[in-house]
């Protein structure tokens, strides 16, 4: 784990009200793995870190991607390349990939498209065959970028792909599913596939297992810390209906 003080270096539109900001952060960019995340710390500005899944990794720059949902995702929008914020990580559990499963399926809604280019790139170095689907409210909303061998749309409105969510554009056979994105479809996609994997967005606040504020209730009827034993998850392991939903998807940054 490191705590760095980066730049940033780029900015770029991947959808109607989505930025992806790249920082360099070496160390980082050189350990991180798909699913896991960095705290982003702003000063002046708001006591707590707040969490982003990293969304890419090119050379030494760490992408995130984020939407203006509150104050911290407000100022980070804000910023001018060499503006430098605080980058705590890597932290969490990823994705654990599986060689011999033939075919990985990657689901996201909204701005859980965040861990899934790396996801895709890890999957197709090991000779993955990797579907993406990806979901968000209208065409305009879905993510400009994708990775992988094939990409399946899917939009509540049916401007572009499949009308409805990411879950309806799934083909078969899906092969080892990993998603991220809001916690209905989480759950829902617990039903169809509780082996799947899902990185789970939650409340947090230290982001390394010392305030207990990203508890994750599981079916075996305890919890654990979203920031430790998370963020990714067995899907059929958490106990759903006990997950309180964060202030805004894509966890409130």
């Amino acid at each position: 784990m490191h705590d760095l003080q980066a730049p940033l270096v780029g900015r770029r539109r991947v959808a109607r009200d989505a930025f992806v900001l790249g920082f360099r952060a070496g160390p980082i960019a050189r350990e991180v793995r798909a699913g896991q995340f960095v705290n982003v710390l702003l000063r002046p500005g708001p006591l707590l870190r707040r969490p982003f899944s990293v969304h890419r990794t090119e050379g030494e720059i760490v992408e995130l991607v984020l939407r203006a949902v509150g104050e911290g995702t407000g100022r980070l929008l804000e910023l001018r390349e060499g503006d430098r914020v605080g980058l705590l990580g890597p932290l969490g559990r990823g994705f654990a990939l599986d060689p011999s499963a033939g075919r990985v399926t990657l689901v996201s809604g909204g701005l859980g498209v965040a861990p899934m280019p790396m996801a895709a790139r890890q999957a197709r170095a090991m000779g993955l065959h990797v579907c993406w689907v990806h979901g968000a409210r209208t065409a305009a909303d879905l993510c400009s970028e994708w990775e992988g061998d094939e990409i399946c749309w899917a939009t509540e409105d049916g401007s572009r792909g499949v009308r409805g969510t990411a879950l309806e554009a799934v083909p078969e056979p899906a092969g080892q599913v990993l998603a991220c994105g809001p916690l209905p479809m989480l759950a829902a996609l617990a039903r169809r596939w509780p082996e799947a994997q899902v990185a789970v967005e939650t409340v947090m606040g230290c982001g390394t297992g010392v305030c207990l504020g990203c508890a994750v209730p599981l079916t075996s009827g305890v919890y654990t810390r979203a920031c430790t034993e998370g963020p990714v998850y067995r899907a059929g392991a958490v106990a759903w209906e006990r997950l309180p939903a964060p202030a805004h998807a894509g966890w409130e940054t």
